[in-house]
């Protein structure tokens, strides 16, 4: 572990990592069309947006190379009035769906209708991505560096997450403040998985239960070069009703079975360099409860964090001003079993840490080629775990390297 973190340190130490792309509200680009609709700054009724990203990533423990097409996504937005607009998003993840077998994925990443109050205010209605982290709300492949997305906001905060629900945002009149506050469906604990968190329980729009509901709410504050935000979330996890409940001797109720997820991130940039630092911690009092119920040992608690550092070694050309050459280190943290229920098994392999360094480049704002190489390092595998083993399985190594190369448009 010592190596890794003297890595990690050389890294930094290199590159500075600093990134033009990360840039508080007041200073977002219209980059999508969406982008334009949603501010209000299209002539257009009707308008047409996307985002897609593949990539080439090459294993070095399981001497295993992948190519994906990770998603392509299409946006089509409708603008009522001054006051009405509709958005809706599409996605295919990983090329194709065919019945019967696994791989790819159709789904709705959104489609929700947004009533403007004021200049300053709206509300949402429908499925949409509440205001959780840094990457949920901003997940375009030009807006964050590696070809991968942060694994702490993959597995910790389940990015991209989107739920049902009815959502308030709005700015200060007086101070640079961003507010949001929204009600959802709530998660479904039988779909927790051991190595996945909470993923599995989100319901994203399809056959979403009512039966629990859950609250989260997000503040923005901006100053100077910075940006600051915190965000939470609160709600139930048992889907059943008080019968099915009560025979598995659950508690029941639109808040039974709580989760409770906090987070806060801080992002900075000026003159091509960038600084992101984010934390975030959950908790499932319950777990107990869960595993007894379902057997998919789920822990009670789990916590990430990741700090990056990147600099646009382009940032003061004048020939090449509107490019961006983005080098980029970032440290990840987390563990998805920090403490686990009486009825738990505990799975080294879920206490990990990341070092993520490599390039972005931008030839035009809105596509971007990417490579990283990414060190892993985890605990030690627990062979109470290991159940049924292959006879050609490779050996668990609690430190790997992975290769990674892509590509990402919006419009």
């Amino acid at each position: 572990m010592k190596k890794l973190t003297g890595l990690f340190t050389l890294y930094l130490a290199i590159i500075l990592n600093a990134d033009a792309q990360t840039r508080t509200a007041a200073q977002q680009l219209l980059l999508t069309n969406e982008d334009s609709l949603n501010a209000g700054a299209t002539k257009s009724k009707t308008v047409v947006s996307g985002y897609g990203s593949a990539y080439y990533q090459n294993n070095i423990n399981e001497k295993k190379a992948v190519a994906r097409l990770e998603r392509a996504v299409l946006f089509i937005g409708h603008q009522f009035n001054s006051k009405i607009a509709f958005f809706s998003e599409m996605e295919i993840e990983n090329a194709k769906v065919e019945g019967g077998e696994s791989g790819g994925e159709i789904s709705m990443e959104q489609a929700y209708l947004k009533f403007n109050l004021n200049s300053r205010q709206y509300i949402t209605a429908g499925l949409f991505i509440p205001r959780i982290g840094m990457l949920n709300e901003n997940h375009l492949p030009v807006n964050f560096n590696g070809v991968l997305r942060p694994v702490v906001e993959q597995l910790i905060i389940p990015a991209t997450w989107r739920e049902l629900g009815i959502g308030f945002y709005g700015r200060s009149k007086r101070i640079p403040l961003n507010y949001s506050i929204a009600l959802l469906n709530g998660l479904n604990a039988g779909g927790f998985k051991h190595g996945t968190g909470v993923r599995g329980g989100r319901f994203e729009g399809s056959d979403a239960s009512a039966n629990n509901l859950a609250i989260t709410a997000a503040l923005q504050y901006y100053f100077k070069d910075f940006s600051f935000q915190v965000s939470g979330y609160a709600g139930g996890t048992n889907v059943l009703s008080k019968r099915a409940s009560d025979s598995l001797k659950l508690n029941s109720g639109i808040a039974a079975m709580p989760l409770y997820l906090g987070e806060a991130n801080m992002q900075w940039s000026r003159n091509g360099i960038a600084a992101k630092l984010l934390g975030t911690y959950v908790a499932l009092p319950g777990a107990g409860e869960v595993n007894k119920a379902y057997a998919n040992n789920v822990s009670k608690t789990m916590y990430g964090a990741y700090a990056e550092l990147s600099y646009n070694l382009l940032e003061h050309s004048r020939k090449f001003k509107n490019q961006q050459l983005n080098l980029f280190g970032r440290y990840e943290i987390l563990d998805m079993n920090a403490s686990i229920p009486s009825n738990g098994i505990y799975d080294g392999t879920l206490k990990q840490q990341y070092i993520i360094a490599g390039f972005s480049y931008l030839p035009i704002r809105n596509i971007v080629v990417k490579a990283d190489v990414q060190l892993v390092h985890t605990g030690p595998e627990n062979p109470a775990l290991v159940i049924n083993p292959s006879p050609v399985r490779i050996p668990y190594k609690q430190n790997n390297q992975l290769i990674n190369l892509g590509i990402g448009y919006s419009f």
